[in-house]
């Protein structure tokens, strides 16, 4: 199958400016690339989890990040890696609420996305000081998500994910792909389609970011076919987040096959630094002072 045009998708948007606008008064500029640290208030992360068992240490991972130059913070108190389980949204919201009002209270106004696909974690986030959603399902495991963000005028990032992380016993390693055909084609007419539908829920336009899923049911080839065609998604009017920090697949392209998730910090930058080139504006980084520094070393080139 041909790879799909922005014109295939029913409803036409264009960001005539480059911004995302985060709530009713604010709204950021993404004419550079923009870090956002991540911040799992969680035990089983992938990468980081229970690195941040207490809100004391979780405000100071934040300081640290912004003095590192982050823009943004993610904050999450359920782990999305693959074969997670579920943790109820009362114990989600005991776990990021608290951070979110310490990090506020201390004095940082750097934007802050809650990463939950629950409508009730993701009102009792914005309402602790939260600005924007970050929905791995897209808005499809809440149906009542949409219209929290259409309501609130909030920024929402919706993500392509191809299976449950509960189901996901494969990281990336997959006897059979989730996704057969062209990936790209299917990711962009997905994404094409949730954002068509948090439109009519409400979401003005400007308040939408696209994100591809790297990681989550793809394979190797496949996060790299994603990468590689970013200007696809581009073409749907939205500004694109790269969400491939330290995932199992940059390990399986680095030399050595890095196993371990602290290890991939080289191919992770390296994987950055051409997602910008290909259109990624937005980045979830772990690792936020090496991100800063590379991303804004290629853009000077790239913008030049």
């Amino acid at each position: 199958m041909m790879d799909p045009t922005p014109s295939d998708n029913p409803i036409r948007t264009s960001v005539t400016e480059p911004i995302w606008k985060i709530t009713p008064e604010r709204a950021i500029s993404v004419d550079r690339p923009l870090c956002i640290g991540v911040l799992n208030i969680t035990p089983d992360s992938f990468s980081d989890g229970g690195e941040l068992s207490s809100v004391g240490s979780a405000v100071d991972r934040a300081r640290v990040m912004v003095d590192e130059g982050a823009d943004g913070l993610d904050i999450g108190g359920e782990s999305t890696r693959p074969g997670a389980v579920r943790v109820d949204e009362d114990e989600q919201i005991r776990r990021v609420v608290p951070v979110i009002e310490a990090i506020r209270s201390a004095g940082f106004r750097v934007p802050i996305t809650i990463d939950t696909t629950s409508a009730s974690v993701a009102s009792a986030a914005l309402d602790a000081g939260a600005d924007a959603i970050n929905d791995v399902s897209a808005g499809t495991d809440d149906g009542s998500m949409l219209g929290l963000a259409g309501e609130r005028g909030c920024g929402v990032i919706l993500m392509h994910r191809a299976m449950l992380p509960e189901n996901d016993r494969y990281s990336d390693q997959y006897v059979e792909r989730p996704i057969g055909g062209s990936v790209v084609e299917h990711v962009v007419a997905a994404l094409g389609a949730r954002r068509d539908a948090a439109i009519v829920a409400g979401v003005e336009p400007r308040c939408i970011v696209l994100d591809p899923g790297l990681g989550f049911g793809k394979d190797v080839g496949q996060n790299l076919a994603l990468i590689r065609r970013t200007d696809l998604l581009v073409g749907l009017g939205h500004p694109v987040l790269s969400g491939l920090s330290r995932k199992s697949f940059v390990g399986r392209v680095s030399i050595g096959g890095e196993s371990l998730p602290r290890d991939r910090l080289a191919g992770t930058l390296a994987l950055s630094v051409l997602h910008l080139g290909y259109g990624a504006r937005l980045f979830r980084v772990h690792d936020v002072g090496a991100h800063r520094r590379a991303l804004d070393a290629a853009w000077a080139c790239i913008s030049g």
